[in-house]
């Protein structure tokens, strides 16, 4: 069997930079690695996105990642070729669940009675009315999303994030891949954008084999090792 070709999607508030530290040491193993956009406007728009990338820029199997918003994403993504999935410190979403919904209750440090204490909305053009573009403020970076990375990195992620819409975070998710598909989960235990408890809730209903990392809400950045060897095990099983 091929080695499986690995296409990393990324969430909010990110870009496929994100998945560098991942990435280079995949395909120093030989695998081909590809980290295409994610759009970040919703499912509807998103996931069509990324099921005509793979279609079109990949060859034989696939082991589908993704990271945050990246795991709804994927969940909705997965085309005849895609083979496993990874979540990455990532939403699992069963069918009508949000992401919204999924962090409802959580303790999420952006589940707060006023969203714009921890994010900048702005608009932007084109937007179907009432939706808007969600930024994290700068603090936010810093306290609640990549707390473990050193502050220059910090700065540069404030700085560099792309944003997510409103609506994105709104929208109901589909039909899960997960549940005729193979999966892996890992879960940063110090998350405080997604919570460790929703995500090992999330994982164990998926039935994905998961494990657990001391790290952030971009423990694929301050901790890649885990990442790494999560998808090593899905392609190794992909390949079996």
């Amino acid at each position: 069997m091929p080695k499986p070709t690995l296409v990393l999607v990324h969430g909010a508030w990110a870009d496929a930079s994100s998945w560098n530290a991942v990435a280079t040491p995949l395909r120093q193993e030989g695998f081909t690695v590809l980290a295409p956009p994610n759009l970040l406007r919703a499912t509807p728009v998103d996931a069509p996105y990324i099921s005509s990338f793979v279609s079109q820029r990949t060859t034989g199997p696939v082991v589908l990642v993704g990271h945050s918003y990246g795991g709804t994403v994927i969940t909705n993504a997965a085309t005849d070729s895609v083979k496993a999935l990874v979540y990455t410190d990532a939403f699992i979403p069963d069918e009508g669940e949000s992401v919204l919904q999924i962090l409802g209750g959580s303790g999420s440090a952006l589940d707060v009675p006023d969203p714009t204490t921890v994010l900048d909305v702005v608009g932007y053009p084109g937007a179907p009315e009432g939706d808007a573009e969600a930024f994290l403020k700068p603090d936010t970076v810093h306290t609640a999303f990549a707390q473990d990375l050193p502050e220059d990195d910090r700065w540069l992620i404030a700085a560099g994030q792309r944003p997510i819409t409103l609506g994105a975070n709104a929208t109901p998710s589909g039909p899960p891949a997960w549940k005729s598909l193979p999966s892996w989960a890992v879960i940063g235990t110090e998350d405080r954008v997604i919570p460790a408890a929703v995500k090992r809730q999330m994982a164990e209903r998926a039935g994905a084999t998961i494990t657990e990392v001391a790290g952030s809400h971009v423990s694929l950045v301050s901790q890649p090792q885990a990442t790494i060897d999560a998808i090593l095990a899905a392609a190794a099983e992909v390949g079996a």
